[in-house]
């Protein structure tokens, strides 16, 4: 890292970089931490080292931005109120208290040695690119496969849900936009439950392969042991990056979802290359005792 930020002088720093999946920190907890917590350490040491370097303009306008999530601020109830900036963080899984570790340690830095630091907590992500091991592109190719749909417990579990490209303007209008040292929440304003999720690919998949082996594709849906901890509801309140950067998301569910399927159903060369070997030796690791 210090000799790529030496070579690449660049002028700011977008860390995406994480191990995310749950049921992965679940089986291997210390890949999360060494991804998550020790990684995003690494990074922001070398940051800081070659930011005091850069001269004073350059260091004015250099900008660190921290890309979160919404787990670690834990579980909601039917009727409470959405995740805000200020909710008090509450991780129930490894994979979440990995990213809310990684979180305060970007808080820390910015605190003690200021180095100007932003911070995105974002709803969960679909989109074209997904790794199928994530519940969109998994139903979807499973569907596609005539395999069973495995859903969690009684598949009532609620999530916000944000399209990839209206994640990718957000963290662009927080880079350019945000102001040092804060936080900005990010999300689909699309609660769904993951029963309505996997009911409406069913219906795209009815509509866009009515000759598959299985229609309608929702006898497929299978309900499966639920994974342990498993956060109840998510929702994100993102009045704040609306009222000071005024940005919204440009898809709404349905659109959003209907351009996921037909991408993955385009795209075969690509699912082959990524549901290689390990990936199903993943899927039999996870799901064979469910």
């Amino acid at each position: 890292m210090r000799d790529l930020l030496r070579r690449e002088q660049p002028r700011a720093i977008v860390h995406f970089a994480a191990e995310s999946h749950v049921d992965r920190s679940i089986h291997g907890p210390d890949d999360f931490v060494r991804t998550n917590v020790n990684g995003t350490f690494n990074l922001l040491e070398e940051t800081r080292a070659y930011w005091s370097a850069l001269p004073e303009t350059d260091r004015a306008s250099f900008r660190f931005l921290h890309v979160s999530t919404d787990e670690v601020y834990g579980s909601l109830g039917p009727g409470d109120p959405a995740f805000s900036e200020t909710t008090a963080y509450a991780p129930n899984s490894p994979y979440s208290a990995s990213k809310a570790a990684s979180d305060h340690l970007v808080r820390a830095c910015h605190h003690t040695y200021g180095l100007p630091v932003l911070t995105t907590n974002c709803s969960n992500n679909y989109g074209p690119h997904q790794f199928p091991e994530k519940l969109i592109p998994l139903m979807i190719l499973n569907a596609c496969a005539g395999k069973p749909l495995p859903l969690y417990g009684d598949g009532q579990n609620v999530r916000d849900w944000l399209y990839v490209e209206d994640h990718c303007r957000a963290i662009r209008t927080v880079l350019a936009h945000g102001r040092v040292g804060e936080t900005y929440n990010i999300g689909g304003n699309s609660e769904k439950k993951n029963l309505e999720i996997v009911g409406a690919i069913c219906q795209l998949l009815d509509e866009l392969r009515p000759n598959d082996s299985a229609v309608p594709h929702s006898q497929l849906v299978t309900f499966v042991k639920d994974r342990p901890g498993h956060d109840r509801r998510y929702a994100m309140d993102t009045h704040k990056i609306g009222r000071e950067l005024h940005w919204l998301p440009l898809e709404t569910f349905a659109t959003g979802l209907r351009k996921t399927v037909c991408w993955y159903l385009e795209h075969e060369d690509w699912v082959r290359d990524v549901t290689s070997g390990s990936y199903r030796q993943w899927m039999t690791k996870n799901y064979a005792g469910r």
